[in-house]
């Protein structure tokens, strides 16, 4: 084996060791980020009561739950995604269809995996790349739209009149709103990373090509014996 191509050998086989530890990694967190996704979607847990609020309850992207100002703070639940008239502000709407939009995308790129198998890998990852930055958009609009609800009647029930947009009154910031937060990070540096992967991966085939049209020529380069005149020094390029 030519000194090139045993350089070129050790090189690929780091660069691959490495790459899949990288990757593998990179799949969990994307894992971890669609069960971060399923969470905020389907807990109604953003938003809720104090101990200062005229009631108990607490409102999530399509479901609540609100109590009737009885000391035992029994709580009345309504909502649902598949009944939008059920939801209290259109902003609400809108926020729990970019974050469905989001828990889709994230969802696919994981069924995307399986490409891994049958395609180019730096093309699943650039495709995967974009989906995870498809899906960090989705969650931050989700996340902007929805605190403009809050001025919703319901709202303003339980939360005092100083509740309006984008101002909670009583009321406060509860796990789901800052786990979707969480998950908007997630997503971006998941999207980062898996750009790195694929601009690596395709940075790697083309120097392997080159490598390998290099060592081509040279081992097509044959010297002749100069004592037999029919023979020359012959240089294939």
């Amino acid at each position: 084996m030519l000194p090139s191509q045993e350089a070129s050998k050790i090189y690929h086989d780091n660069y691959m060791r490495n790459s899949r530890a990288i990757g593998v990694l990179w799949a969990i967190f994307t894992i971890c980020l669609a069960i971060i996704n399923v969470v905020v979607f389907i807990q109604p847990y953003w938003i809720g009561d104090s101990v200062s609020t005229p009631q108990a309850g607490y409102f999530g992207l399509f479901h609540y739950c609100v109590g009737n100002g009885n000391s035992n703070r029994e709580l009345l639940c309504q909502g649902s995604f598949s009944d939008f008239a059920s939801i209290p502000s259109g902003a609400f709407k809108a926020a729990s269809v970019f974050v469905l939009m989001s828990m889709v995308l994230i969802l696919s790129c994981i069924g995307f995996f399986a490409l891994f198998f049958f395609c180019n890998t730096a093309t699943v990852y650039k495709t995967c790349a974009w989906m995870q930055l498809l899906c960090a958009v989705c969650l931050v609009l989700g996340c902007v739209i929805f605190p403009n609800g809050w001025d919703a009647e319901v709202i303003r029930d339980m939360c005092g009149e100083d509740t309006a947009r984008y101002a909670l009154g009583n009321c406060s910031v509860r796990w789901a709103y800052i786990l979707a937060i969480i998950g908007i990070l997630d997503a971006l540096i998941l999207s980062f990373l898996a750009f790195v992967l694929g601009n690596r991966q395709s940075d790697f085939l083309q120097e392997e090509l080159r490598a390998e049209n290099k060592d081509f020529v040279v081992s097509r380069i044959e010297i002749r014996d100069t004592k037999d005149p029919r023979y020359t020094l012959q240089r294939f390029h």
